[in-house]
């Protein structure tokens, strides 16, 4: 079977990239010229571990392509799906321009049977919308059905979602568009992978609801670990006797800084959105919204809590990414958190392992050095935001020598409280604290 994948984003390309694994024949498409010219070369515009091998030796077996010009990738698919970006609109709706946009490029060059598949997450309605461009944009009457294929992949083990997900949600009103997707799927029936067959618009908000619903549980956990840090308790004892109740699992139970990234913020709001538009009210996503953003400015509190007027002060940031295993900035808890320190007179210096070239574009103010050691010398704080692998094992006290304070803010909680206190750190963690900050 041959596809087509409209937009080489970060999940345009994984898509593509997996599917010519699956043995797939995949025309990617993107016009941006430069950038299709670095994909050809095996040059990925962003970082995913084990992307480049798998684009590579794709590309090599002749199984996957890019292409500028979507008729490349209409004229020899069966199945085409739309990868292109919704970004967020200033009242938190989605930005569905670029997607109109490929439909009408989709109806000019498609003259015989298509399936058009919606991979971006687009809020419901978005398939009767996409049948309705095409069919306007069309010059004959070319037979296509519509579906809704939405993506579940984590930025830095988006790869092995996509190969063992925990579902496939397929949204379909055919019947024949159903059983050629399902066929498209089928390496993933070898791992009785569990799909979830049902109308479009069904689908479309699953995406939405999936994502909200994590989000909650990451903001429910940081209220919980306010709570803590006022009472005396241990928000990892809560999370973890929580999570061994079946019913509610340990997965996003863990407190920090609040959510970032390309996903949960935009598709909070932009669920928030719809169920306006439909004159229902959302109140536990809206609050879950509005503590994230809380969490952000407590973080901030407590750090001039402890150093008071931070004009001039040297402090140092570790992670800079929105989470490990990627260098995603987009909606980062460490970059809103650093241009606060930096409005308050902070002298910033930071790193991170892939990030740190995506952030010097945003925050050209930051110094930026080669590890956590360079970070941390001379600083009178530490804030650790990020928890990559290699912040997870630091020389404590090698990292203590090179600060001039002491003053450690663990933020994702990675070190034990009693062994920083005995190696000499003031250290400051999210709801782990014995009194209040």
């Amino acid at each position: 079977m041959h596809i087509g994948i409209i937009g080489t984003g970060y999940v345009g390309l994984v898509t593509g990239a997996c599917f010519a694994e699956f043995g797939v024949y995949v025309t990617c498409v993107d016009r941006d010229e430069k950038k299709v010219k670095s994909l050809k070369k095996c040059k990925i515009p962003f970082f995913e571990p084990g992307l480049e091998e798998l684009v590579k030796r794709n590309i090599d077996r002749g199984r996957l392509q890019f292409s500028t010009k979507i008729k490349d990738a209409i004229d020899s698919s069966l199945v085409i799906f739309i990868a292109v970006g919704t970004p967020p609109r200033g009242d938190g709706s989605a930005d569905l321009s670029y997607v109109k946009e490929v439909c009408t490029e989709i109806a000019k060059h498609m003259d015989s049977y298509k399936i058009i598949v919606t991979k971006s997450t687009v809020p419901v309605g978005t398939g009767k919308k996409i049948k309705e461009w095409i069919k306007e944009a069309q010059s004959g009457n070319v037979d296509f059905d519509v579906a809704s294929n939405p993506e579940f992949l984590r930025e830095g083990s988006a790869i092995e979602d996509f190969m063992r997900p925990d579902r496939v949600v397929i949204g379909a009103e055919s019947s024949q568009a159903i059983a050629i997707l399902k066929d498209l799927y089928r390496p993933l029936y070898l791992i009785e992978t569990p799909f979830v067959i049902t109308d479009i618009e069904t689908a479309e908000l699953i995406k939405y609801a999936s994502n909200s619903f994590l989000a909650t549980k990451i903001s429910f956990i940081n209220e919980i670990a306010n709570l803590c840090d006022a009472v005396g308790a241990d928000v990892h004892v809560v999370a973890k006797a929580m999570g061994l109740d079946r019913r509610i699992g340990p997965k996003f139970l863990h407190p920090g800084p609040g959510f970032g990234g390309s996903c949960f913020p935009k598709d909070t709001k932009a669920l928030l959105h719809v169920a306006k538009a439909h004159g229902v009210e959302l109140s536990v996503v809206e609050a879950a919204v509005k503590t994230n953003e809380r969490q952000r400015d407590i973080m901030i509190s407590r750090i001039k809590g402890v150093l008071g007027d931070l004009k001039g002060k040297k402090i140092g940031v570790l992670g800079l990414s929105f989470k490990p295993n990627t260098n995603d900035t987009r909606e980062a808890p460490a970059l809103y958190i650093i241009a606060a320190l930096l409005d308050a007179g902070a002298v910033v210096q930071a790193y991170d392992p892939v990030a740190v070239e995506d952030t010097r574009k945003l925050l050209p103010d930051v110094k930026y050095k080669n590890d956590a050691y360079e970070t941390a010398k001379a600083a009178e704080a530490l804030v650790l935001v990020t928890e990559w692998n290699e912040f997870r094992n630091l020389d404590l006290e090698k990292i203590k020598k090179a600060m001039k304070e002491p003053n450690f803010f663990d933020l994702r909680n990675v070190y034990d409280p009693e062994k920083m206190t005995k190696i000499g750190f003031n250290y400051y963690c999210v709801g782990r604290n014995k009194r209040t900050i």
